[in-house]
């Protein structure tokens, strides 16, 4: 069964597109997906199966700025003026949305990349309401993001906030490809398989070659600032389990130094955390061809734990 929903988004603009996709067998939780930079849920749709097929009910929406959402509204790359919690507030949103259809169920998150972020303030926040959660391509400290706050917030002091100057961009992402040797498309720091890198590039609900105004960068180095160190890992329950998995190829997570950060402010608090790293990989594990089935089937081996 799939049901389609529509949501207004914590921005008051524009309505959040989403998905609850339901197995033909009883359920025994439910995981909800949460997709990245640029980038939409339908690119999730191996893993949605997988869970599927292990009898969990997923959820997933396209972010505002991002997929069918920003189709839908014409916002390609605004996520609107209510802040960095915006995407958050939305998924929780679609959370009670789902848990209203399908109530008194585990209830697992799954991020990916920016993802990650959001899945880490929404811990921060609704952590208590959680069963457990799965950050993917994630990292402690996002190089740059400092500096190009400073440089952002005094943009949008000049009222050009609703623009888009790419060099903001390139700036704060641009250095991804740095251990990627001969670079075309510019996004080869996804994935070493060009087939992927190509299929990323040339999907029409994809926003990463499109532009995002320079609030929308803004608040994305803001969502990076709320969810680091030993103070943010203190507002996530100590009870909540959590799995960190990423590629020590991967240049968001530091090539393993972030996604290590992060385990160690969470071990530092009291947390239990469970933490794998595939070597030899950039920073979409779950689209390689050779271990795709390995990282979903270590999610739903850590769901299943916490469930028995």
């Amino acid at each position: 069964m799939l049901h389609e929903v529509s949501f207004q988004s914590f921005n008051d603009r524009d309505e959040v597109q989403g998905w609850i996709y339901v197995p033909a067998a009883k359920p025994k939780g439910i995981v909800q997906i949460i997709h990245g930079f640029g980038e939409h849920s339908r690119r999730y749709l191996h893993m949605i199966v997988k869970f599927m097929d292990a009898d969990y009910i997923v959820a997933a929406d396209d972010h505002v700025g991002h997929g069918k959402t920003a189709m839908m509204n014409d916002t390609w790359g605004d996520w609107g003026d209510k802040g960095f919690h915006t995407m958050m507030e939305d998924e929780h949103t679609l959370k009670t949305i789902v848990c209203e259809k399908y109530p008194d169920l585990p209830y697992f998150l799954f991020g990916h990349s920016m993802g990650s972020f959001i899945t880490r303030d929404f811990a921060a926040k609704y952590g208590n309401e959680l069963s457990g959660i799965t950050i993917c391509g994630t990292t402690g400290i996002f190089r740059g993001a400092d500096k190009a706050a400073e440089a952002l917030k005094k943009a949008i002091d000049e009222g050009k906030g609703k623009e888009s100057d790419p060099q903001f961009t390139a700036g704060l992402m641009g250095w991804m490809c740095e251990r990627c040797g001969d670079v075309s498309i510019g996004n080869e720091w996804i994935c070493a398989d060009p087939y992927v890198q190509q299929d990323h590039a040339d999907d029409p609900f994809d926003a990463f070659t499109k532009p995002t105004t320079n609030q929308a960068l803004y608040d994305f180095t803001q969502m990076m600032e709320s969810i680091v160190g030993t103070q943010w890992a203190e507002k996530v329950p100590k009870e909540l389990p959590i799995y960190n998995i990423g590629g020590d190829q991967d240049p968001v997570g530091e090539y393993g130094k972030g996604i290590y950060e992060v385990s160690n402010w969470l071990y530092e608090t009291g947390h239990t955390v469970t933490t794998k790293v595939y070597s030899g990989y950039r920073h979409e594990i779950h689209n390689y061809s050779a271990i795709k089935d390995e990282v979903e089937e270590g999610i739903l081996a850590f769901m299943d734990a916490v469930l028995s």
